[in-house]
């Protein structure tokens, strides 16, 4: 080591000597207006989009600027808020996108929403990937963030990186998300860092420890409970998470939370006091109407719209009109066949012992012909 010092000191001597002579009579650079303080270190240099805003090779650059961890770390630092929608198909990705949410969340909570299970366990990795794939598609602005699913983390630090590495070749995602801050998760989210993965955590409720926790209840209600969520936060933020959700906890405990880390802090249910706040696309839309769905929708969910109610309306009518046979109308029977074609087929039916079927095309050649005629200013 020692000789290594000494070589690299002889170069490093020998290079600033060459480089002096070299710019001897060139001016001085512009100094730059880059603080002394830079808030990245060693540590979170690699906490940035796995998807670069800025093209390497020089080859087309996207149509519209991405978010990356760059971005969400400045806005961070200017004291604004983030936006986190959790999205599980292209549909809701596409809308998600264009209302300009900072984050999309790919959460394994599509168990429950979208395949209907009572709690998030059952989701798969591969499952998973599915859905991570189709938001890639529709939400190529906001940073994408995939749940690492129950059963794809827990067994070691190496389990972890090989199921985060799927999300991101595999899924098209920025990150991934984790739940819980002990040991093993401290350590999974520290190896996940150190392979170039961006990591964001999780405490107060983890829906993945269910079988702990003995149900979907709220955390950090006792000074030990809320003593305990500070200190994993603090613990995940130590081994490199960029960010950390914060769920079904007191607001004074995010507070807390909050004020204690130096990266952004998303609450779900945790009140007004985090850096962010995260809904689920279906819940904050009004998407479910059914009684179940609604006894089990988060007290802490505000619904921005009653899409539900309109989806089933529609579902509705459209149910009247097939039965009436209002639907479709000429206006949505668009396409055509040539009077003599038409002629030709029910000729072609009639020879065939179809005479059913060939009357059935005089049929409708003749209520084509009725309705051409009928309308305003069409052609003879």
């Amino acid at each position: 080591l020692r000789r290594a010092a000494q070589r690299l000191s002889s170069f490093t001597a020998a290079t600033s000597t060459a480089v002096a002579t070299s710019f001897l009579h060139r001016a001085p650079p512009a100094p730059t207006s880059t603080p002394a303080s830079s808030p990245y270190t060693a540590a979170s240099a690699r906490r940035f989009s796995n998807k670069p805003v800025d093209s390497v090779y020089g080859g087309p650059r996207p149509p519209i600027e991405r978010t990356t961890l760059r971005k969400i770390a400045a806005k961070y630092r200017r004291g604004e808020r983030i936006s986190v929608v959790t999205a599980y198909d292209y549909p809701s990705a596409v809308h998600v996108d264009l209302a300009g949410i900072d984050v999309c969340l790919v959460g394994d909570s599509a168990a429950m929403v979208v395949h209907g299970h009572d709690t998030t366990l059952p989701i798969t990795l591969d499952e998973m990937l599915t859905h991570c794939r189709a938001v890639a598609r529709g939400a190529p602005r906001p940073l994408l963030v995939g749940d690492l699913p129950f059963g794809s983390y827990e067994q070691s630090p190496q389990q972890a990186v090989a199921s985060a590495t799927r999300m991101l070749k595999e899924g098209g995602m920025d990150a991934v998300k984790l739940e819980g801050g002990g040991p093993a998760r401290v350590a999974a989210a520290r190896a996940l860092v150190d392979a170039g993965i961006a990591v964001m955590g999780h405490v107060g409720l983890t829906p993945q420890a269910i079988s702990v926790l003995g149900g979907f209840r709220p955390q950090g209600r006792t000074f030990e409970e809320a003593a305990e969520v500070v200190e994993r936060a603090i613990a995940l933020e130590q081994a490199g998470c960029f960010s950390v959700v914060i769920e079904c906890v007191p607001r004074a405990v995010a507070a807390a939370v909050t004020a204690a880390l130096s990266v952004p802090t998303i609450g779900i249910g945790a009140g007004d006091a985090t850096s962010g706040q995260v809904l689920v696309y279906h819940d904050l839309l009004g998407f479910m109407q059914h009684p179940h769905h609604a006894k089990v929708t988060p007290k802490f969910c505000k619904q921005y719209a009653n899409v539900g109610e309109v989806i089933t309306g529609a579902l509705a009518r459209f149910r009247d009109e097939v039965e009436t046979g209002a639907f479709p109308c000429a206006k949505f029977s668009p396409y055509k066949v040539r009077h003599e074609d038409a002629v030709r087929l029910a000729e072609l039916l009639e020879s065939q012992g179809q005479g059913t079927a060939a009357a059935a095309v005089r049929r409708v050649v003749e209520e084509e012909a009725n309705a051409k005629s009928s309308t305003p200013n069409s052609k003879p």
